[in-house]
């Protein structure tokens, strides 16, 4: 088992991952703009702050977890190299680390967030608040979306790195 393309076919994938946070966030800085150009009514004007918001958080998101992915592939061959029991454990110890805040943030927060949300739609009646619900449900969504298949993938290889601490 080579655990040096393991890790850099996970970190690859994980900057595949992070342009579809970028997708989205440009997605729904396009849908603020078209609200803001088309927004007629009192209710497509109230989505424009919100959609953009959700947009700029998205590519914050996105940008920041590819520049990381992406600075990360470069350094892997180095310190496998170097030590590549320590770079097991490290590696285990991240994706520990990182899996538990998944579960913490896209298991019980990000449900959350949208079950409060969904809640809230039905006792408000102003067309700028139902707009930021309906806005934030839509990004967390997203979220919720391209976190679960990062976790899955992250699982795996925290398998493949298990596999290679107990052989090597």
């Amino acid at each position: 088992m080579d655990i040096l393309k393991a890790a850099t076919d996970w970190t690859k994938a994980e900057v595949f991952s992070s342009t579809f946070f970028i997708g989205f966030g440009v997605f729904f800085v396009l849908a603020s703009i078209g609200f803001w150009h088309l927004g007629k009514t009192d209710t497509s004007r109230a989505y424009i702050t919100p959609t953009l918001v959700a947009g700029i958080l998205l590519l914050i998101i996105g940008l920041g977890l590819f520049a990381q992915s992406y600075m990360r592939v470069s350094s892997f061959a180095t310190a496998f190299n170097a030590d590549a029991p320590a770079f097991i454990a490290s590696e285990i110890a991240r994706a520990d680390k990182v899996m538990n805040e998944y579960r913490i943030a896209v298991v019980w927060f990000v449900p959350i967030i949208v079950a409060v949300c969904a809640g809230l739609i039905m006792f408000i009646d102003s067309p700028t608040w139902r707009a930021v619900l309906i806005t934030t449900i839509a990004m967390m969504s997203v979220i919720l979306f391209v976190d679960t298949n990062a976790n899955a993938r992250l699982e795996a290889y925290r398998e493949q790195l298990a596999l290679a601490e107990t052989s090597g």
